[in-house]
C-alpha cells in the first residue's frame, strides 16, 4: 500500500510544506520590496529558499521549503521510475528509468545557489521524459491524457520561454500554473494509467 501510494503520498506532503512556506514567509518581492507575507502573483517559489527574504529579514520559510522541495523531487523521480515499468519498449524504459533517478538530484538542487542552472537541467529532463511518455500515450486510446499531456508540455515551454526573456511579471504566475498542471498530470498518468494501455497499440 505504500509503495503504491509513494507517490502521491510525496507530492502531497510537498505541497501542505510549501504552503506552510508560503504562510511563514516574511515578505519582500519582485515588485515591492516592503510587501507583507508571499504574494502568489508576485513572488516567485524560489524566494522561500533564501537565507534571508526579500525584505532583509531572515527567512523562517526556508526549512519548510527545502524540505518540501526534497519530497517533490522523490515524488517525481518515482513517478518516471514507475512509468517505466509501463514503457513496451526498452529504449523508453531505459531513458525514463535514468532520469526518473538522477532528476532527483537536480531538482532538489534548484533550492541551492545553483539555482538557475539547475531549473534549466531539470526542466531539460523533466520534458524529455514528458516528451517520450506523451509518444506512447498518443499511440494509445487515452483521448483525455493525449489532450492533458499536450497542454501541459506548452504550458512547461511557454513559462520557459518567459522565464529566457526575463518576463518576470507574467512568470510568477504561470510558475505556479506550471507547477500544478504538471503535478496534476504525473498523478494522473501514475494511477490511471496501466502498461496494458501502452502493451496493446505495440502487439499491433
Amino acid at each position: 500500500m505504500i509503495k503504491q501510494y509513494s507517490v502521491l503520498t510525496c507530492l502531497a506532503i510537498s505541497v501542505v510544506l510549501i504552503v506552510i512556506a508560503t504562510l511563514v514567509y516574511p515578505g519582500g518581492s519582485l515588485l515591492d520590496e516592503n510587501a507583507v507575507g508571499f504574494d502568489w502573483s508576485e513572488n516567485f517559489i524560489s524566494n522561500l529558499f533564501e537565507v534571508k527574504a526579500v525584505n532583509g529579514l531572515e527567512n523562517t520559510a526556508r526549512i519548510w521549503a527545502l524540505v518540501g522541495i526534497f519530497f517533490h523531487s522523490i515524488g517525481y523521480g518515482l513517478f518516471f521510475i514507475s512509468m517505466s515499468k509501463k514503457m513496451p519498449l526498452r529504449q523508453a524504459t531505459t531513458v525514463l528509468k535514468l532520469i526518473g533517478v538522477v532528476n532527483i538530484f537536480f531538482t532538489f538542487l534548484i533550492a541551492t545557489p545553483l539555482h538557475d542552472i539547475m531549473v534549466t537541467i531539470s526542466s531539460t529532463l523533466f520534458l524529455i521524459g514528458m516528451f517520450y511518455i506523451t509518444v506512447f500515450i498518443l499511440k494509445t486510446k487515452l483521448h483525455l491524457f493525449k489532450i492533458a499531456c499536450i497542454i501541459c508540455l506548452l504550458i512547461f515551454y511557454y513559462t520557459l520561454y518567459l522565464y529566457g526573456s526575463g518576463t518576470w511579471e507574467s512568470l510568477a504566475i504561470m510558475q505556479k500554473v506550471t507547477f500544478i498542471s504538471s503535478m496534476l498530470l504525473v498523478l494522473g498518468l501514475e494511477y490511471f494509467t496501466k502498461r496494458e494501455d501502452f502493451e496493446a497499440d505495440a502487439q499491433k
